[in-house]
């Protein structure tokens, strides 16, 4: 009888114990880099979402109002029941906006629009774009190094796991801000702490529910990232992936195209 590595890399002999473990631990590693891909498409939605409110946000409200005006001209014009429920519905489209003088008021002044103001509806390629977090290479290093460590899926009892979710709740808000400072900070803290509990399990018991619990993460983590995707935001990055300011460049030519439309219309409404 040989004592070589069978196919599956198990040597005769070998505990199943032994190679139970083995499957845990691949288990787990996959599950780590899918949870880390899932943070990192999730930080990219969270910032690209911003940026998209930041830069087209005035255009769409813009939107909102020209339509408002155009269908109170249109009811005006005709004093037609439906005209006139159309504009209601329109303008209730633009005034449930509380504090929105607060919001712009410094793109409102006597003159009228702000200078500021007035290129973002017009010119929007001479305004400088809100700032997009971008976790450089070693933010991304170190977060995979934290993640690998300290993630609560290689908890093995509700208390470690505890800790380890307070903990990893920090590491994600400081990978989604790109802190390189604090990450190495969270690091260092890990690596210094206190060392996990043992299971009260036998090895065996530990790692069926160690399996079983893990398979139970990963089809959770499946829809999360379905909805990840699924979501509005997410369609848009999948469409541009390498270049998602790209196309909010393009989505802003079009709102400003559909501007310029509706301002016409107003004019040729109100003449």
């Amino acid at each position: 009888m040989s004592d070589g590595p069978s196919a599956d890399g198990a040597t005769d002999g070998e505990r199943p114990e032994a190679r139970l473990a083995r499957a845990v631990s691949a288990a787990e590693q996959a599950l780590i880099e899918f949870e880390i891909a899932v943070e990192t498409f999730r930080v990219e939605v969270e910032n690209f979402s911003r940026l998209h409110h930041q830069k087209l946000g005035p255009m769409y409200a813009r939107l909102d109002e020209l339509d408002a005006q155009i269908a109170e001209a249109q009811a005006a014009r005709t004093g037609d029941p439906e005209d006139l429920r159309r504009a209601r519905e329109a303008r209730a489209m633009v005034l449930p906006m509380p504090g929105v003088d607060e919001l712009f008021h410094d793109w409102i002044g006597s003159d009228g629009l702000s200078p500021e103001a007035a290129a973002m509806l017009t010119d929007h390629q001479s305004v400088q774009p809100p700032k997009r977090v971008r976790p450089s290479d070693e933010a991304r290093r170190l977060y995979r190094d934290l993640a690998r460590k300290a993630h609560p899926d290689l908890a093995q009892d509700e208390k470690e796991r505890a800790r380890r979710e307070a903990f990893i709740t920090r590491v994600n808000a400081a990978y989604g801000r790109g802190d390189e400072a604090e990450l190495g900070e969270l690091l260092r803290e890990w690596e210094s702490g206190p060392a996990p509990e043992a299971s009260p399990l036998t090895e065996s018991e530990a790692l069926y529910a160690r399996l079983e619990w893990l398979s139970q993460r990963k089809e959770l983590l499946t829809l999360i990232a379905r909805e990840l995707e699924d979501s509005a935001i997410g369609a848009m990055l999948r469409m541009a992936p390498d270049d998602p300011d790209r196309l909010l460049d393009e989505i802003a030519e079009q709102l400003l195209s559909q501007v310029a439309q509706r301002e016409a219309e107003l004019t040729g409404l109100v003449q």
